[in-house]
């Protein structure tokens, strides 16, 4: 990591491990012991705690809280006032066991989400605005309400996929998905989840 990123005056930036093009804006809180790669964008009135990991080309929009456990793989989206949870049974001043979440590459979490701890959001993986996320996203999935159900398949540009056949999906440039145990698997295999 490099020191070359962008932080705006009123931001607290305590660790180092910040990736080169990185821009964290306005009022902005990091902790020490983050990690957050390259070609980042983090905006206004965002907090990130100790422990939190964030790969290259993560958007995480305003009023985002990130607490420990929580790793946002490469090119994820995190949209305004997201919520994520790391404490199932919360009590004030009470020790507790990190519930980690994970959000896997390629990933749109809509704005105002609430994700429960210990939820992992597969590869390419959206949800709506205001879901609730209590339990695991397929890869590919599209979700929302509360609580969210799977309600389609999108590929890596969030467009609907339509079916093509038993455990098939083509996109809208005809790219095939088969569905598989994790979700949805590119045809090609070209998606690197």
């Amino acid at each position: 990591m490099t020191s070359a990123f962008f932080k705006h005056e009123t931001s607290i930036v305590k660790t180092t491990n910040v990736g080169r093009g990185t821009r964290i804006w306005a009022f902005v809180n990091i902790c020490e012991d983050v990690r957050i790669g390259e070609n980042c964008n983090i905006c206004d009135h965002c907090f990130i705690e100790e422990g939190v990991g964030i790969g290259d080309n993560v958007t995480i929009k305003s009023g985002a809280y990130l607490w420990s456990g929580l790793v946002i793989e490469n090119d994820v989206m995190v949209g305004p006032n997201v919520v994520f949870t790391n404490d199932l049974r919360p009590r004030s001043k009470q020790p507790f066991k990190i519930a980690p979440i994970r959000i896997r590459k390629g990933a749109s979490i809509g704005g105002n989400s609430t994700l429960l701890g210990g939820v992992t959001i597969g590869c390419y993986a959206m949800t709506g605005i205001a879901s609730v996320i209590t339990k695991d996203v397929k890869d590919y999935a599209l979700v929302w309400g509360n609580p969210a159900r799977q309600r389609g398949w999108v590929d890596e540009a969030g467009n609907k996929l339509v079916p093509d056949g038993p455990g098939r999906w083509k996109s809208p440039t005809s790219v095939i998905y088969v569905e598989n145990n994790e979700g949805l698997l590119r045809r090609e295999n070209t998606s690197n989840c």
